[in-house]
């Protein structure tokens, strides 16, 4: 056959692709997802009902997300060797049956094992999305189905909001992970209508490869989530241990880099003598790959960090309830769905690395205008287009980079993609929240002193009895609560809300900034990404697709 009619083949069949595979993987990405924006919104419930502290319910999210991290690398090979939608299906089972456990838990012990167990099982799942999209999309079809599966997060939380919300204020919290249960069923029914992607039952598994990589994520989401609590550098009193009084936040981190760089050089020793790797560095190969991977870590530091710092200031300056604050920002959400779903539209006419610099230039206004425009109505008109501007900049970039370097790997490497996909985006999510919270915080604490040494009406010995040394973003009615405990007249607590309101803001402000200054910075790797798309296709341009789609194993 010739090339030509190769290639007149390959595009017929893209043309005939079915969207089924597309619908499971953006209903079994929504399933995911959905879980835990539902634990967070039934937060409430769940700890009236089965006695808990909401900490504890977000020690188990926190868990699910370590374990998911920890793992993905891992279950991108056992999906490979044991077959993709085996694997998936499995997973898919074992993540409804923990959402129904949760949904009749009846004790704080059972609902942390199912949710563990459900964040570990998407380890699984993550790595096989990307693998059906490889095997069954190609060009745009496949550049639309990365949108889709990339909107798939944000339109999950906003059916949280509106599902996991209403459940959770009428008929009962329980309802929505039953409700994820069901879904999770019908998935794996669906999984059974398309091709299953022949697994590679020669494929050895780099198990030393596999634990360095879970011990160094482990180290890095523990050492990072623990800065602001144990301490920057010195221990606090809620460390749960020290070393010569240093909080065990630095060591952990510094821990997880050390074991980072050991899991690469083994990747490169094991490469060197063709052994199997848990990650195929291939997937990095070149320098423009890795300044996509990161601008990918850059974009989800920056949405993952301002999307905690926005709520944290309307729930905190405006004393708002996490539903109030939830509607709030809607428009930031629904924003970056648009852009994932309509991004796909631009490759043709724009290079990878002009997009990208365009979202960046756009994500940095957005947090410019912002920061500029914030005050204590949330709902001014500024702020509500600074919001949707973000939200498209952001949207845009992720959907891209994810897109690039999945339509730059071989098709093999699908798996290993998504599985680094997955894996950059929950350590730089981390990383985003810790580094920003310990800034804003340092900030607020800056702030304050300024502000009260502007403020001689309340003395060195007031300032005494207020616990200065644990500065920390608190609502007005805490802080008069705190001040009443004090010899403080009522004008002195008048003037330390007036001063604490202003620091609040100015830490948001200048955070904010922060973030659009690092966007800025952005815009150097951005354009060392790609000048065109799919520019690893060509090695497999003949053959291996239909091979693949045609693909009829045991599987």
């Amino acid at each position: 056959m010739s090339a030509g009619s190769v290639q007149n083949t390959t595009a017929a069949r893209v043309v005939r692709a079915s969207w089924l595979p597309l619908i499971v993987v953006v209903l079994t990405q929504i399933q995911a997802s959905f879980a835990v924006n539902t634990l967070t919104v039934s937060m409430q419930g769940i700890s009236t009902d089965l006695d808990m502290p909401a900490t504890s319910i977000g020690t188990a999210i926190t868990t699910g997300t370590f374990a998911m991290a920890a793992f993905i690398l891992l279950g991108a090979k056992i999906g490979a060797k044991f077959g993709t939608r085996r694997v998936f299906q499995i997973a898919v089972v074992i993540h409804a049956a923990s959402m129904a456990a949760i949904a009749l838990a009846v004790s704080p012990v059972m609902l942390f094992v199912a949710q563990a167990a459900s964040g570990a099982v998407i380890a699984l799942i993550a790595p096989a999305l990307v693998v059906f999209i490889s095997t069954n999309y190609r060009g745009d079809q496949q550049a639309k189905a990365i949108g889709y599966l990339a909107a798939a997060i944000p339109a999950a939380g906003v059916l949280a909001l509106l599902i996991a919300g209403s459940f959770a204020s009428t008929i009962g919290w329980r309802y929505s992970f039953a409700l994820i249960a069901v879904l999770g069923v019908i998935n794996l029914v669906l999984s059974f209508r398309f091709s299953p992607v022949a697994p590679q039952k020669d494929l050895s598994i780099d198990i030393v490869g596999a634990l360095l990589a879970a011990a160094s994520i482990i180290l890095l989401s523990f050492g990072f989530s623990g800065l602001t609590s144990w301490g920057v550098f010195l221990a606090t009193a809620n460390a749960p241990f020290d070393v010569l009084g240093i909080s065990p936040a630095p060591i952990l981190v510094l821990l997880g880099a050390v074991g980072g760089q050991c899991f690469f050089l083994w990747l490169r020793r094991r490469k060197k003598a063709g052994l199997p790797q848990i990650f195929d560095l291939d997937v990095l190969k070149s320098g423009a790959e890795r300044a996509t991977t990161f601008c990918m870590a850059a974009m989800l530091f920056i949405g993952t960090a301002a999307n905690f710092l926005i709520p944290l200031y309307i729930q905190i300056v405006q004393g708002r309830s996490s539903f109030e604050t939830s509607l709030s920002i809607i428009p930031y959400t629904i924003s970056i769905f648009v852009a994932n779903t309509v991004v796909a539209s631009f490759y043709k006419r724009f290079p990878p690395r002009v997009i990208a610099r365009a979202g960046f230039v756009i994500v940095a206004l957005a947090l410019v205008i912002i920061a500029f425009t914030v005050r204590n109505d949330w709902g001014q008109f500024f702020v509500v287009v600074g919001l949707i501007l973000l939200g498209l900049g952001q949207g845009a970039i992720v959907a891209l980079v994810f897109n690039t370097l999945l339509s730059s790997a071989p098709k093999h490497l699908a798996g290993d993609v998504g599985a680094w996909r997955g894996l950059v985006h929950n350590i730089s999510g981390s990383v985003g929240i810790a580094v920003m919270t310990v800034f804003a915080v340092g900030m607020l604490s800056s702030f304050i002193a300024s502000g009260l040494a502007d403020h001689p009406s309340i003395p060195p010995s007031l300032q005494a009895e207020v616990p200065l040394d644990s500065v920390n973003f608190i609502t007005n009615d805490h802080l008069r609560a705190v001040m009443d405990a004090t010899s403080a007249t009522p004008a002195q607590v008048d003037e330390a809300v007036a001063v604490n309101e202003l620091a609040r803001l100015q830490a948001l402000k200048v955070s904010l900034l922060v973030l659009a200054g690092i966007a800025v910075l952005a815009i150097v790797p951005a354009g060392r990404m790609p000048v065109r798309m799919g520019g690893g296709e060509s090695e497999e341009a003949e053959g291996e697709p239909l091979e693949l789609e045609d693909a009829r194993d045991d599987d």
